[in-house]
């Protein structure tokens, strides 16, 4: 069977007994750890709490993919503690800024923009999460949720939740430490923050939907970056279910 793409990626970025770190890491080629846009109008969010306390048995039972989507809005205080379980700053030690979920290297590759639809007191538009300010810093504002919808296959869903989270991989954060296995962990990073969101919207009595399956240029061209060295890796929709 001839090999694919996929097929030959798996094989060239195995790890072996005798070649486990390749070159080393590229000191000289690492990037900034954090991306933030100084220029952008930044709305400062709440400090994050979860309300009602929730056991973990629980929220892990009533998670499901959620499509029906009810007009009803999520509150700020609602996005803040979703951004922030998502992967915000759990703890700074030693000059670090540890997340709530984890990374490879604690290189933390992955950022964060949304697509607001109805967020009391937040303008609809397209947001960077900046994770040291814990601050949503507005990128293009208006209604882009067609937009959305269309960018992921025309799934109706992305219009009708109140926001879609997009996530995104600097490759190169990653990229200068571990060359082309880089790119098997930003993918492992964008898992774990998936998941720390859709546990986190049940415990606030919201829905959620994981989206793999999207046109990458058109979701680039949505939260304006360039597709090469940074480029989108998955999507969640967030909201009230219909039902």
């Amino acid at each position: 069977m001839a090999q694919g793409v996929g097929d030959k990626f798996q094989q060239e970025t195995k790890y072996h007994p005798n070649k486990l770190f390749g070159p080393g890491p590229d000191w000289a080629a690492r990037p900034e750890t954090l991306k933030e846009y100084p220029q952008a109008k930044s709305f400062k969010l709440p400090s994050p709490k979860a309300g009602a306390r929730r056991f973990l048995d629980e929220v892990l039972r009533e998670r499901r993919s959620v499509r029906d989507y009810s007009p009803k809005p999520v509150t700020i205080d609602q996005l803040s503690f979703l951004t922030w379980a998502a992967d915000g700053v759990q703890r700074e030690e030693h000059g670090c800024w540890f997340r709530t979920a984890p990374s490879a290297g604690a290189l933390y590759p992955v950022e964060t923009y949304l697509v607001a639809n109805r967020v009391e007191d937040l303008a609809p538009g397209v947001y960077h999460y900046n994770v040291r300010a814990h601050a949503l810093e507005m990128i293009r504002q208006g209604d882009f949720s067609s937009q959305v919808t269309l960018a992921a296959l025309g799934q109706q869903m992305c219009g009708d939740a109140a926001v879609v989270f997009v996530w995104t991989a600097v490759f190169q954060r990653c990229r200068w430490k571990y060359g082309q296995r880089a790119y098997r962990y930003v993918y492992l990073d964008a898992g774990h923050i998936a998941q720390n969101l859709a546990l986190a919207a049940v415990a606030l009595g919201l829905g959620s939907c994981q989206i793999g399956a999207l046109f990458d240029d058109e979701v680039n061209r949505i939260i304006e970056v360039d597709g090469i060295e940074e480029s989108v890796l998955y999507m969640t929709c967030v909201g009230y279910p219909s039902r």
